[in-house]
């Protein structure tokens, strides 16, 4: 059965889902889409690595790709092969390994971007699951109303992880009592940049929003 590549288009909050995200996938000669509900951490996950953002201690899907190099392996491909009760099936084409490997779609995409590998789908079931843009005949074939749907909840929040540089650095006091005597908004640059170094990105992306009300966001 035929393949067809997709790539990525963007990430929004699932409105079918709280704290779930949909990843739109795009066909890459044509104008189909495919939306996926994933997990929160998947999309950070995929996201991070697409904004470039660099954590400070590895993260599961990097590890992963770690140690396929270290088997002196890489990812050739991944596909999603399958469709069951609204659940899609993917698999990981490795070199160096005769068996593909069953995986999560949203896990496959993770290590898919981090190893710059393609992305495909039985064309069976991007037919099943795939629609077409209301808007199809664009430039671009993208349709007018993606482009506001790009500035997603997600990709907000990630802009907010990168938060102020000065503010990560700043040397943050051990006592919380010293901390707590500051008045707010210099409690706010102090309080995000231990959320930062802690990874905690959406303590950091509630604090990012109080900042705003204070006029202290750089």
């Amino acid at each position: 059965m035929s393949k067809i590549q997709l790539e990525i288009l963007g990430l929004s909050a699932s409105q079918a889902s709280n704290g779930a995200y949909a990843l739109i996938l795009k066909e890459s000669k044509g104008t189909r889409r495919l939306p996926i509900v994933i997990g929160a951490n998947e999309a950070q996950a995929i996201a991070i690595e697409l904004e470039g953002i660099e954590a400070q201690r590895p993260m599961t899907h990097d590890l992963l790709k770690i140690v396929i190099e270290k088997l002196n392996g890489s990812l050739k491909e991944i596909c999603i092969v399958d469709l069951k009760d609204s659940t899609f099936y993917a698999s990981l084409v490795i070199d160096g390994i005769a068996d593909e490997v069953d995986a999560r779609p949203s896990d496959a995409i993770a290590l898919a971007v981090r190893f710059n590998a393609p992305i495909f789908i039985m064309e069976s079931i991007l037919a099943e699951a795939g629609f077409y843009p209301e808007n199809e005949d664009s430039e671009d074939g993208e349709t007018e109303t993606d482009g506001e749907e790009s500035e997603s909840e997600l990709m907000r929040l990630l802009q907010m992880q990168k938060a102020d540089e000065n503010a990560a650095q700043l040397e943050l006091p051990l006592n919380e009592d010293d901390i707590a005597s500051l008045p707010r908004a210099q409690q706010l640059p102090i309080l995000l940049a231990r959320a930062i170094k802690a990874e905690d990105y959406e303590e950091a992306a509630r604090l990012r929003d109080e900042m705003k009300t204070f006029g202290t966001e750089s």
